[in-house]
């Protein structure tokens, strides 16, 4: 099992063992993984973690032909390791057990007490390995009177408040509650779960201590919502919708252009002057239901259709331009496709092509944590079911060859 070089990695010295699915768990594994930590990804025998099956799209191979790893699978577990684990049965929870016993974290996403009956919980593990980071990851927490529901992204972005912010204003066409266009919930928690692992992990350095960490997406969702809880906290009036408009700025949301959409922001008198003289409405500066941002803010609803109308006669690269040029605030609001040719992406090497055993090579995102001394690696493709379970357990685990043999007759790896 190649191990990251523990010169050039900043977690080349931590061995992950990783119990979660979907894309929570996942994605902060995937984060650890990138930062060079040897991430073991432990799945279910025969069908693996969900997400292998959410598709299309799957992955191509050469020959244009889906292989069985869909995209949603790909874009959570680069850099790991896979193996196959009946951890239903005593001879894959003493699998497990053993894992645990050789690593420095373990993550898990498991129902609220459901690897206690195994004996694979922290209380239990921290039995064979007492400096055990031990996270976590639930809907709603390990206490309080939702612990046992299932938590889904969907569901706590609208319990935690987001979709109460998100979305056109009630009033407008197509007003209401919307999500976001990404499951944001479940990635934030990951984010978060990065980030209590190593300060548990520096904990540990420096004390020998370890500890369990209780993470919930709703307690993330809530907690991520920043100035707007402080609006609510502050002021006791609850935030309102405003889709792609601002509150308090007049304009500073997205405009239709001849071919495309933009975003203008503009913060002060000055810049929507310019704006409106790009634009070919120069009288709209001076007109005094529009000169101030506050006059501005009171006539939004006489003013924006006059300035959409405007933006609607230029393209949006044309818009762009002008407006960058006179100092503007702007950006376009680009589609996939525009977002990996855009110069900028490219030179920050966002994409990246690594081997892939089924389709020969596979796009994947690069890790944007950029360190100028212990450098996120290169990661190893998204690994296939199982794909290094004989290695883990012979090389690791020190199982020999008719011992892997007469577990896989038994359908536990």
């Amino acid at each position: 099992m190649p191990t990251p070089s523990l010169q050039k990695t900043s977690l080349g010295h931590i061995r992950v063992l990783d119990l979660t699915r979907v894309l929570a768990g996942p994605w902060c594994a995937q984060n650890l993984a990138d930062l060079g930590a040897e991430v073991i990804k432990v799945e279910r025998p025969g069908s693996g973690d969900d997400t292998r099956s959410w598709g299309p799209p799957y992955l191509r191979d050469a020959e244009g032909n889906n292989t069985t790893e869909a995209a949603y699978y790909l874009a959570a577990n680069r850099g790991k390791q896979a193996i196959t684990v009946d951890i239903a049965t005593a001879e894959g929870q003493q699998i497990i057990r053993e894992l645990a016993a050789k690593s420095d974290v373990v993550l898990e996403n498991y129902k609220v007490g459901q690897l206690k009956k195994y004996g694979l919980d922290y209380d239990s593990l921290k039995l064979i390995k007492p400096d055990l980071v031990y996270c976590s990851i639930t809907g709603f927490g390990q206490d309080g009177p939702y612990a046992r529901r299932a938590g889904y992204d969907f569901i706590v972005q609208g319990m935690g408040g987001f979709m109460s912010l998100t979305g056109e204003r009630d009033d407008l066409p197509g007003g209401g509650p919307q999500k976001a266009g990404v499951a944001i919930a479940d990635l934030m928690t990951g984010m978060y779960s990065t980030i209590a692992v190593m300060a548990a992990l520096t904990h540990r350095d420096r004390t020998g201590e370890g500890q369990y960490i209780d993470m919930a997406l709703l307690d993330v969702q809530v907690a991520m919502l920043a100035n707007m809880n402080m609006n609510y906290l502050s002021s006791g009036n609850a935030p309102k919708r405003w889709g792609n408009a601002h509150p308090n700025i007049v304009p500073y949301q997205t405009f239709a252009t001849s071919d495309g959409h933009i975003i203008v922001a503009a913060g002060n008198d000055g810049q929507y002057k310019k704006f409106v003289q790009i634009g070919g409405l120069p009288e709209l500066a001076d007109d005094p239901r529009f000169n101030t941002n506050p006059k501005r803010v009171e006539h939004r609803d006489v003013l924006v259709p006059i300035l959409a109308n405007m933006v609607r006669l230029k393209s949006k690269q044309e818009w762009i331009d002008l407006l960058e040029k006179a100092g503007v605030p702007c950006g376009p609001i680009n589609r996939l496709d525009e977002v990996f040719a855009d110069p900028q992406v490219v030179a920050r090497g966002m994409k990246i092509k690594v081997p892939h055993p089924a389709a020969g090579s596979v796009d994947l995102l690069a890790s944007p944590m950029k360190l100028s001394v212990t450098p996120a690696i290169t990661p190893g493709a998204p690994p296939l079911l199982g794909q290094h379970t004989q290695a883990v357990l012979g090389e690791l685990l020190g199982y020999g060859p008719a011992q892997i043999e007469e577990l896989k007759g038994k359908n536990i790896i």
